[in-house]
């Protein structure tokens, strides 16, 4: 994910109230991005949510362990969870291909025939070449995957790009939502206030992706985040792994992960929340709230 935040607008009603909550009331979405990248991101994905304070996670289909987060998943039916819609690779030695045909979609791959990997450049290369009907046929070919799965998602958001990296992007995704009764992580301004005059409700305040944040004192500043946090409705991009010697050889980012894990899961974290009268809630919400908009009409997923 990009580290981009937003000032955010004062909007006559905050999201938050359009979920039904208070005025006052301080919301807070604690999403784990990335599950399904690799074993030990799946491992503290499930344990920050069953044992510590996230409430949802974003699975990337086309990754390796995808497969093995399916599983946990079919086997925690309870555990509410987006599609982390999935265009680029994080390294070139840890890699991933499109789940569409690569001769259906040459334009979301480099030279090499591979997903670009999601360096600055890499990104602006892609954004600049990526044809939308290919876009289309990846992000579908990704949604059905899991619903051959016989998984029911809640939301869809972008893995490394922003609000989906183009504004016509961003539109084929809520496009896509609306056909099957999703919602959709928007958080950059332009996409916030564009979902806000169509009455769908987005991040009231500041966006937070955990790779954003320093490693050291992590915590501390975790604990003033929540304690600083604003009326209306937040969320934070976390990231979590536990850390092992896997993640140390595949993975560059795996000290943020294994510190985001570290928090999560700690009682600090579960007594912060108590004592400063957070409601930490899930897409689910959301969800409901984007399928019940005027002019949505929705095709669902098959339950499970």
């Amino acid at each position: 994910m990009d580290g981009h935040a937003f000032e955010p607008a004062t909007p006559l009603v905050q999201s938050s109230e359009l979920l039904g909550f208070p005025p006052d009331a301080r919301v807070l979405i604690v999403n784990c991005d990335d599950f399904g990248m690799y074993d030990a991101i799946n491992t503290a994905v499930i344990d920050s949510i069953e044992q510590g304070i996230a409430g949802s996670c974003s699975l990337m289909a086309p990754c390796p362990s995808a497969p093995h987060a399916m599983r946990l998943l079919r086997g925690r039916p309870e555990i509410p969870f987006g599609i982390h819609l999935t265009l680029v690779c994080d390294t070139a030695h840890y890699r991933w291909g499109p789940l569409t045909a690569k001769e259906r979609v040459p334009s979301l791959l480099d030279d090499a025939g591979e997903l670009f990997t999601s360096t600055p450049a890499g990104r602006s290369e892609f954004l600049a070449q990526a044809r939308l009907d290919e876009v289309e046929l990846e992000f579908r070919a990704q949604i059905n995957t899991v619903a051959d799965a016989g998984l029911t998602p809640t939301h869809l958001d972008f893995h490394c790009l922003a609000d989906g990296g183009r504004d016509d992007i961003l539109d084929l995704t809520v496009a896509l939502a609306a056909e099957y009764g999703l919602a959709v992580r928007v958080w950059l301004e332009p996409g916030r206030r564009k979902m806000r005059q169509r009455g769908l409700p987005v991040t009231d305040n500041e966006f937070l992706d955990s790779f954003s944040l320093s490693i050291e004192g992590k915590s501390a500043r975790y604990a003033q985040l929540l304690r600083e946090l604003p009326t209306g409705l937040s969320e934070w991009a976390v990231h979590p792994s536990v850390g092992r010697e896997e993640s140390q050889s595949i993975d560059d980012g795996w000290r943020v992960r294994r510190t985001d894990y570290e928090f999560l899961t700690s009682p600090e974290a579960r007594e912060l929340l108590q004592q400063e009268g957070i409601t930490v809630i899930d897409y689910r919400t959301v969800q409901r709230a984007w399928s019940s908009a005027p002019g949505r009409s929705a095709v669902r997923l098959p339950a499970e």
